[in-house]
């Protein structure tokens, strides 16, 4: 898989994340987690604003591999959402299918 093979981060609805400014400026996210939840490791919770002026973020990593969409450690979705996450989980991959 090469870069432009990688999914795009189609949504991202945690206004909480520095990198979310009308959509995600990361360039490029990594899904991780625990308990049963797929939880975007790039989330960062402060007020300044960052990531790239120009991009269309991508899935970089993903380390639950017992998601569907998951092939060698690669995301395989045609694109991912990500949304508010419950108690600790401040962001999640909502793609994400066990």
């Amino acid at each position: 898989m090469t870069t432009t093979e990688m999914p795009a981060v189609h949504e991202c609805t945690v206004s909480g994340c520095s990198y979310n400014h009308d959509g995600c400026h990361a360039f490029a996210i990594t899904v991780g987690g625990g308990n049963g939840s797929a939880d975007c490791g790039t989330f960062v919770p402060l007020n300044t604003k960052g990531g790239l002026d120009r991009v269309t973020a991508q899935v970089g990593a993903c380390s639950r591999t017992d998601c569907r969409h998951n092939s060698a450690l690669e995301c395989t979705a045609s694109s991912v959402r990500v949304g508010p996450g419950e108690g600790d989980h401040a962001a999640n991959c909502l793609t994400y299918s066990k």
